[in-house]
């Protein structure tokens, strides 16, 4: 269930959000949806693959967290085991929501479903007692910002790998110590044959408009499965 409300500090002044790091917090997720505008923040420490939307065809790109539904080999100890998290995935609560009138300006929204809305007293003030925001709050401003803009501006990429026929399913098999497989299936990642084929003419388009350097961060990402293995791997020992 979620609950959506434009964020008020009249409404929310005692609003206060749990920034741990746990599975009951909602960070049990396998993947976080990431924008081409990350992907090198993304690919120090995830890998980037691709899902394809089967009624509409378009792709979003995904930092893979774990093998299975629900698994985030990230979180250990309360805490986010990396320097960085996805813009979708740490901007939570919060979302961008759209006013009645669909001419407004986007606004903050905030989902008191959550399981992160405080109902103990306790974690991160979202507004001061005169009613401005935190610093905490002006963070999660910033980043819904560029979250949202970069959202936007992700089509052009999309389109882009679309014409040159860049994106490809693929199949990993995950062998684990314990003897146990895992088959990552139904992702995509980028087509190194077609990439390296391009023309040149087809390369210096593709960096004119910003697309190659992201498509340089999904491929140099993929490196991260080996590490995504030994996490797994890790978790297996403890048991």
């Amino acid at each position: 269930m979620t609950d959506h409300r434009f964020l008020s500090s009249e409404e929310h002044r005692d609003l206060r959000i749990n920034t741990g790091a746990s599975a009951e917090l909602g960070d049990g997720v396998m993947a976080a949806m990431t924008v081409p505008h990350e992907f090198r923040q993304v690919q120090a420490h995830y890998p980037i693959v691709f899902r394809r939307d089967a009624e509409t065809g378009s792709y979003v790109a995904l930092a893979l967290f774990g093998f299975t539904e629900g698994e985030n080999l990230f979180v250990n100890d309360g805490k986010w085991d990396t320097r960085y998290q996805p813009l979708a995935h740490s901007i939570q609560p919060f979302l961008i929501g759209r006013p009645s009138q669909e001419s407004g300006e986007s606004q903050v929204h905030v989902d008191m479903d959550h399981p992160r809305i405080s109902t103990d007293g306790e974690g991160m003030r979202v507004f001061d007692d005169d009613g401005s925001m935190t610093p905490y709050l002006e963070n999660i401003v910033n980043k819904l910002g560029m979250l949202h803009d970069s959202y936007q501006a992700s089509g052009a990429f999309y389109e882009a790998m679309k014409r040159y026929d860049l994106i490809e399913p693929f199949t990993l098999e995950v062998p684990l110590k314990d003897g146990s497989k895992h088959s990552l299936v139904g992702f995509a990642t980028i087509h190194e044959e077609k990439l390296q084929a391009l023309t040149g003419d087809e390369l210096a388009d593709l960096h004119k408009d910003g697309h190659l350097m992201p498509v340089f961060m999904v491929l140099a990402s993929m490196s991260h499965f080996t590490d995504l293995i030994a996490r797994k791997n890790a978790r297996i020992d403890i048991g």
